[in-house]
């Protein structure tokens, strides 16, 4: 369980930190972090290293996607796997060691034509800002097809770690073909009878290393070339309809579990005719991490539709961080 509490414990705070902590926040901020996944984490990093005294806002899903993950292996610096909400752990202390405030909330509106920014919250506070690093992420993709929102909670999940321990011993279905399909159905084997993972080609998308574990896992079935047309049950999943998309032909899966892993829409609903998004509405920055907005950067996954992992993401928030200073550097002359 993440822990935001702002009192890193261990004994009396040496007198310094003591008296930084009671400074009360300024009138207007230097920089506004918004979204605490690694992008997040990295940003109030550096602009804590770069006495700019960061304000990060969680958002109302703390530590993001990577928080919902199993074990990354992937992150450098780790040579075991580290379990995703222990990860965000270690980087909120660290950010926080360095001066960092956290603020468990999760923002409602921003006002981009205002200078200083306003930044308001769910809990009816106001912040003034002269910058902004939006670090808000992407949320899973639903399926789009009959009952899959009736029966979320009741068999249909997008998170294995979550939910995974009510499935055991019961056949489930993974839905997709990447990395974050194949690691949470690896994980969900330590639970289910079985899992079929539904893809929607012939092949694979993730990394050499996943497929092999999940092929040679004797738990896990690939269902291929075959997409998922309805989600079936009264008071929870009983089975999922799949067609085959080069015969057409549609079989019945009982299943009992439905984990979907189809990709990620951007959380740009704050953003929408304020910061300039692509087709797909990611935000568009350039390689400065700049938004159409001067004073408005953007790192992770609200920007980046191609890479989406934890180090990228992380690299970006550096990134976004040290062009933050740069520009509150030009404004202060």
């Amino acid at each position: 369980m993440l822990d935001f509490n702002l009192n890193l414990g261990g004994g009396a705070e040496p007198a310094a930190e003591q008296e930084d902590a009671a400074q009360p926040r300024p009138e207007i901020e230097n920089v506004i972090i918004i979204g605490s996944g690694p992008a997040g984490w990295s940003a109030a990093i550096y602009t804590a290293r770069a006495d700019l005294r960061p304000l990060l806002i969680t958002g109302n899903e703390l530590g993001g996607q990577i928080a919902l993950t199993t074990e990354v292996e992937n992150f450098p610096g780790f040579d075991e796997a580290i379990q995703g909400p222990e990860l965000v752990e270690r980087m909120q202390r660290q950010a926080e060691r360095f001066g960092a405030e956290v603020l468990i909330d999760y923002v409602t509106e921003i006002d981009t034509q205002s200078q200083p920014f306003i930044v308001r919250t769910a809990s009816g506070q106001a912040f003034r800002t002269q910058s902004i690093i939006a670090a808000t992420g992407a949320s899973p993709r639903r399926m789009g097809v009959p009952n899959e929102e009736r029966l979320t909670g009741r068999g249909v999940s997008y998170c294995a770690t979550c939910d995974g321990f009510f499935f055991r011993g019961k056949d489930i279905a993974v839905i997709g073909g990447g990395d974050s399909a194949l690691q949470e159905a690896l994980f969900l084997t330590k639970f289910a009878k079985s899992v079929k993972v539904v893809h929607r080609r012939d092949a694979l998308r993730a990394g050499a290393t996943l497929q092999r574990r999940a092929q040679e896992n004797p738990k896990i079935e690939f269902i291929w070339n075959s997409v998922v047309t309805s989600v079936n049950g009264e008071n929870k999943v009983d089975s999922i309809t799949v067609r085959d998309v080069k015969t057409g032909a549609s079989t019945d899966l009982p299943v009992e579990g439905v984990f979907v892993y189809i990709g990620h829409l951007p959380n740009n609903q704050l953003f929408v005719d304020k910061l300039a998004m692509d087709e797909e509405g990611y935000l568009i920055t350039d390689k400065l991490m700049r938004t159409s907005v001067p004073g408005i950067f953007a790192a992770g996954e609200i920007q980046d539709h191609r890479f989406k992992q934890a180090a990228t993401s992380a690299g970006q928030g550096v990134a976004a961080a040290m062009e933050c200073e740069k520009h509150l550097a030009e404004l202060a002359g």
